[in-house]
């Protein structure tokens, strides 16, 4: 105790060092408050306001600054330059490192095929979104210059349709946005961090955004999903199409999209080739995780896995164990990988420098008043300009008749500076026509260059009255924006990459594959089904049936055929014949709304067999349209038992077709007329609901009766019932009556 004493009162005594701050080492309590509001602050509202959350144009700051920095340069159309330049140029607006900002071009190229319309041609090593470990060539190899469809980005950008402000040290200008002409919030994807918050939007078919801004300008209560079904992702993938789900996204700007991988297998080999992958994942983590469940044992089927991915694009190799089943490997894969991922979906948008999360709809509507300002400003200075010219040209044609009255004022004028005083009393001009009259050289006084220069007047004029009636007219202002969408679309436009599945519901349990043998199937009119074999079917007699019943379909199928009910009430139920017993002719056969426990009220409708999903579902409506849609748009990776939505129930079904390809087809209506057309006619159809197209013209009270697949000697005279789509059909004659009603 005396020690520690002595210690102290050493410490006490001692002298205090030069140069020493008083409190220096000491902990200062201070106000968690003031910390967050001083220091955390104004960093955070940083981060948001001018770095991660994107603004209505579809940009960044980063992003802005850089593609400015390429127009200002004359990178659009011209010649590439070297990347080094360009980052050079755009450290004058932009004071990150040239690191970030190579990084910021490098996804938006071509060549890293992230965006589905890249804003950078590109030329040499960008390395690829969908790699984690191929990094891009350094910036004095790789050349860039701006995309085409860049020009839709600055269009107009010198006529003061956007502000300008100041850059970080004042010394130059650069714009607060670009005056987009299309909805590139919603055409390339963004992602961003922010402090407290976050953005993360998806990219969209740009055809179809530009059709559904058009329709939600024409109709404010537009329903967005009819134009606009599902995103596009640059990457492709198979979208799992959830119809709540995805309408939940489109008003709230919130949810989840799942994503699977695109493969195919190759037979020969006894590999699958992975093409595509969802967007949230790559190739390395792909084959990573793979590698890991062989090793850990959960996947047996597997013998090698291999990244091929080259010149031609992704494609994951993974070879199977002889007999393996690639469907139910890849629907391990899909639970145990990311080969089926989700996409978060973050609408969240800088808006008047306020972030909101907003709905796809309300998104667009937000960018229709932003372009309706654009081209309000844009109109406004082309008529200033024009105003400015006409005032001069008018003061240009007050000497037309005088031009040595003019002469006469200058001569006479003793001091240049009173030269134009003197022509504005001489002439009763202003100041600044005064001034572009005194301009002109001596060359241009004579009267066919005044006469010409007159002449414009007149043209001026009607122009300007065009620019004021737009300026006074909101809809004039409406129409020229679905103008330049519609050029822009014809333009720009792409197939959509990313396919959409209606695979929803869980999965059920598999079950061990039933014997294939041939069997006869028959599906009666009161919705009766029965499999027999060909044995049974030669051995047993006459069909027993219900009273007033009739076979309506007879197909020589196998026994894990497929098979596809179709409902009177839009809906389709899925089993395989395995799932029915072996019966024989003389027993009526099994219930089909029973045996697939359809909805109360419901009853099968039709039945389609199929061993790979190859062709088209035909749908005749009673309102006279047909619809074609792909037989793979009811195919599912899972045993799913129900599918709804199969097909329109905007009118009434009156007829359905299986074809494995196009034939000839031929309606009736309930008048007795028929229309003989073949199926290449009509356009196929992904969308299981699509309403069809009309075919059949139907006076009124007149509803299509029935549609049968066209047979040789149907007719005697063919083409009297063929007619161009949609057309009114013709009425047969006594003797084809007779045979039609035979059949």
């Amino acid at each position: 105790m005396a020690r520690k004493k002595d210690k102290d009162n050493e410490t006490k005594k001692a002298p205090k060092m030069k140069g020493v701050i008083d409190g220096a080492g000491e902990i200062a309590k201070q106000n968690i408050d003031d910390t967050l509001r001083v220091n955390f602050m104004p960093y955070a509202m940083s981060v948001i306001l001018s770095r991660a959350i994107p603004e209505i144009d579809g940009l960044k700051p980063s992003h802005r600054k850089l593609l400015y920095t390429m127009y200002k340069m004359n990178l659009l159309g011209s010649q590439r330059t070297k990347s080094a330049n360009i980052v050079g140029q755009t450290m004058k607006l932009n004071p990150h490192g040239d690191a970030a900002i190579y990084v910021t071009m490098a996804r938006m190229t071509r060549g890293h095929e992230a965006l589905l319309h890249p804003y950078v041609d590109s030329k040499g090593n960008f390395g690829k979104f969908y790699s984690r470990d191929m990094a891009c060539a350094a910036s004095r190899y790789t050349e860039a210059k701006l995309d085409s469809i860049c020009r839709e980005l600055f269009k107009d950008i010198d006529k003061d349709t956007v502000d300008f402000v100041d850059n970080y040290d004042n010394t130059m200008k650069e714009p607060k946005l670009l005056p987009v002409a299309f909805p590139s919030i919603l055409v390339n994807s963004n992602t961003g961090i922010a402090v407290g918050m976050a953005s993360s939007i998806c990219s969209f078919n740009l055809s179809e955004i530009c059709e559904t801004t058009i329709e939600i300008m024409r109709n404010e209560n537009h329903d967005v999903i009819s134009t606009l079904p599902a995103p596009d992702f640059p990457g492709g993938g198979l979208i799992i199409y959830e119809p709540e789900n995805m309408r939940k996204i489109y008003e709230t700007g919130r949810g989840s999209i799942k994503v699977r991988c695109k493969y195919s297998f190759d037979k020969s080999e006894n590999c699958i080739d992975i093409t595509e992958l969802p967007p949230t994942t790559t190739s390395e983590a792909v084959v990573e995780k793979v590698i890991e469940l062989v090793k850990n044992g959960r996947i047996k089927e597997i013998t090698d896995i291999r990244d091929e991915t080259g010149i031609d694009g992704l494609k994951v190799t993974i070879d199977l164990k002889r007999g393996v089943d690639p469907e139910k490997l890849m629907q391990k894969l899909y639970k145990a990988t990311t080969l089926e991922d989700s996409f978060s979906c973050n609408f969240n948008v800088l808006i008047g420098g306020t972030p909101m999360v907003l709905g796809v709809k309300a998104l667009l509507e937000e960018w229709i008043a932003f372009r309706i300002e654009c081209i309000r400003r844009r109109t406004y200075f082309d008529l200033s300009k024009k105003k400015e010219k006409l005032h001069l040209l008018l003061g240009l044609k007050s000497i037309l008749l005088d031009i040595d009255k003019a002469i006469k004022i200058i001569r006479e004028t003793d001091e240049e500076a009173e030269v134009v005083p003197n022509l504005m009393i001489g002439f009763g001009i202003d100041k600044v026509q005064a001034e572009f009259i005194a301009e002109i050289k001596l060359r241009q006084l004579n009267r066919e260059y005044i006469l010409k220069r007159t002449e414009e007047t007149e043209t001026l004029e009607n122009e300007i009255k065009e620019l004021e009636a737009i300026l006074a007219s909101r809809t004039k202002v409406k129409n020229i924006i679905i103008r330049e969408l519609k050029d822009i679309s014809e333009k720009y436009s792409q197939k959509r990459k990313s396919m959409l599945i209606y695979d929803i519901e869980e999965e059920v349990e598999e079950e061990e594959a039933a014997p294939s043998y041939p069997v006869h199937l028959f599906f009666t009119k009161e919705g009766y089904f029965k499999k027999i074999t060909p044995l049974s079917l030669r051995m047993g007699g006459e069909h027993k049936l219900k009273e007033n019943d009739e076979i309506i379909e007879s197909l020589e199928m196998n026994n894990n055929t497929e098979l596809l009910f179709f409902s009177d009430k839009a809906q389709v139920y899925k089993m395989k014949a395995s799932d029915f017993p072996d019966t024989k002719a003389s027993v009526m056969g099994d219930y089909v709304p029973a045996k697939c426990q359809m909805d109360e009220g419901e009853s099968a409708f039709y039945m389609a067999a199929t061993d790979d999903y190859k062709g088209y579902m035909l749908f005749f409506f009673e309102n006279g349209k047909a619809a074609k849609v792909d037989m793979s748009a009811y195919e599912t990776k899972t045993n799913r038992k129900k599918l709804i939505s199969a097909y329109s129930d905007k009118s009434p079904i009156a007829a359905m077709l299986y074809i494995k390809e196009d034939c000839e087809v031929v309606v009736t209506a309930t008048s007795g007329r028929m229309l003989l057309f073949n199926t290449a006619l009509i356009a196929p159809k992904s969308t299981k609901n699509t309403q069809g197209v009309a075919v059949l013209n139907l006076k009124k009270g007149q509803k299509l009766l029935k549609a049968s697949i066209y047979k040789e000697g149907m007719f005697k005279n063919p083409s009297r019932y063929k007619k161009k789509i949609p057309a009114l059909g013709a009425l047969p004659n006594e003797e084809e009556a007779a045979e039609q009603l035979s059949l």
